[in-house]
């Protein structure tokens, strides 16, 4: 469903849209006076733009083209191709006689072209040395079947790049899930509106680079269709992390606590500290297991550490902090039970993780409060939400709208394309790589959340900003040495150069 109201914060972010609601802009462009082939001349010649600019020694393709107007967007690209000297394949899964309305013409323009149109057939050789995706458009709900998926499993066997028009087909636009099969494009350029399902979950592996072409259309200026979401912006880094004043001192800039690490499960606990350290809270406290006390003054003695044998220990600590992270290392046993009891009745705002999550599904099925962040991976937000990971995975945007709803506060869905839901609508990630699938980057991206929180950051624009420093260090980490073997530990450092933008320049006076 569409944000009904969008912060001024979230207008100044790229929109996304849904399937439905970009054939209406397509229908209202087309009424305003806009013939229909034409807009899809526009899509074609933009396709094709992206083929000379991407591949410019590229002599031959081969364009698959479905029944429907992506097809006729793929009709007038073989065209275009042909008029320009390139060799084309012209493969049709629909007989031309059997199309109509501006599909028929574009497949008409193609023919007028001297392009021969071949019926698709099982096994038959895609010639080209790129391929063309106008098999299946935004419209698809349903898995894809038949000739449709034999075409789609083709390519992706090919090995040759392919270029995906308006959407890989296969892949559903609003949730970004595929539909039984689904093309892996190299590049995918598509139009009027960018689709929310091009940047979430299973779409990141599919859409390749992404080429946004609105064709002239403005969608912003329909207010009455509003966007499904919004894309976070590095860019805003540097808005949020000016330089401090010259006086500050450590109780202007916060106090979290960091509550986890039972008995044996004290890595956890380590890395959100320090993450929390690195991001600029003033003062670090470690509740955690007495015998991980010592490993954390090795570690990072500028975080307070307390030994807790018990929710009992906790006394008066809790009041010291303004905002609590609980989660990282805490484990489901009789400790993390006791501790997230007290936590959540301490009335500080808090960030819950791993295995605070779980604790709450199973022991707080009702709880809802405002104050919170919450920070589920799929298998987390299913047990929250009582589904399956599959059905998560299936609409990420739904299920993080839902955890959202039942649960209040601000929610995270980890994953490839990570998603924010909160008071101002949904925003999507488009930082992080492969790398990041390894142990202890949620523990550290909650430490990050605590330290932006005490620094009275709000929780939502907290949310935005640590979601953005966690993935954006995870690629400069990458960049540097690659995915493999990239630690949660690594972030830290890098984080710490985000958030101080203005060290780019010359000298230290920069931060001033």
């Amino acid at each position: 469903m569409a944000n009904e109201a969008a912060s001024p914060q979230c207008t100044a972010l790229h929109p996304l849209y849904g399937a439905d609601q970009v054939r209406e802009l397509d229908r209202r462009t087309i009424a305003a006076g806009m013939a229909g082939f034409a807009l899809m001349q526009r899509a074609a010649s933009a396709a094709f733009r992206a083929v000379r600019d991407t591949w410019p020694d590229v002599h031959s393709l081969a364009v698959l083209c479905g029944g429907g107007n992506n097809g006729g967007d793929g009709h007038v690209l073989a065209a275009l191709a042909a008029a320009e000297g390139l060799d084309v394949q012209w493969v049709v899964l629909k007989p031309v006689d059997e199309l109509s309305g501006d599909a028929r013409r574009a497949a008409e323009m193609a023919s007028a072209a001297g392009v021969e149109a071949e019926p698709w057939r099982p096994g038959m050789a895609l010639r080209g040395e790129l391929l063309v995706d106008a098999l299946l458009g935004t419209g698809l709900t349903g898995k894809v079947r038949g000739a449709f998926s034999e075409a789609i499993a083709e390519i992706n066997a090919s090995g040759k790049p392919v270029l995906g028009i308006d959407i890989p087909s296969g892949l559903h636009a609003d949730s970004g899930a595929v539909l039984g099969e689904a093309v892996r494009a190299t590049t995918t350029v598509t139009f009027i509106a960018d689709k929310l399902g091009l940047h979430t979950g299973a779409a990141t592996e599919h859409v390749g680079t992404l080429i946004f072409d609105p064709l002239g259309v403005d969608a912003g200026a329909h207010g009455d269709l509003p966007p499904l979401a919004w894309q976070l912006d590095a860019r805003w880094l540097a808005r949020h992390f000016p330089p401090r004043s010259r006086n500050t001192h450590k109780g202007d800039v916060g106090h979290a606590m960091i509550l986890g690490g039972a008995p044996g499960f004290g890595g956890a606990a380590l890395l959100a500290a320090e993450a929390c350290a690195r991001l600029g809270a003033g003062k670090i406290s470690l509740a955690t297991a007495p015998e991980h006390v010592t490993a954390s003054l090795v570690r990072r003695p500028e975080v307070m550490a307390y030994g807790v044998r018990g929710a009992s220990d906790l006394g008066e600590l809790l009041g010291r902090a303004e905002v609590l992270v609980v989660g990282p290392g805490l484990g489901q046993g009789s400790w993390g039970q006791g501790v997230l009891q007290v936590a959540l009745q301490a009335g500080r705002p808090l960030v819950v993780d791993a295995d605070g999550l779980n604790l709450l599904a199973s022991h707080y099925p009702a709880l809802k409060r405002d104050d919170w962040i919450l920070t589920p991976h799929p298998g987390e937000a299913a047990r929250l939400l009582g589904i399956s990971v599959a059905e998560v995975e299936a609409d990420r945007p739904a299920a993080v709208q839902a955890v959202a709803k039942r649960r209040g506060g601000v929610v995270i869905l980890k994953g490839a394309g990570s998603l924010v839901s909160g008071p101002s609508g949904v925003v999507v990630c488009p930082y992080g790589n492969p790398g990041m699938a390894s142990g202890g980057m949620g523990d550290v991206l909650s430490g990050m959340l605590g330290a932006l929180v005490a620094q009275r950051i709000p929780m939502e624009l907290s949310a935005w900003l640590g979601v953005m420093v966690h993935a954006k260090a995870a690629d400069m980490a990458a960049r540097e040495a690659g995915e493999r073997g990239l630690l949660a530990g690594d972030l830290a450092s890098y984080a710490r150069k985000l958030v101080n933008p203005t060290m780019g320049e010359k000298d230290a006076a920069a931060t001033r």
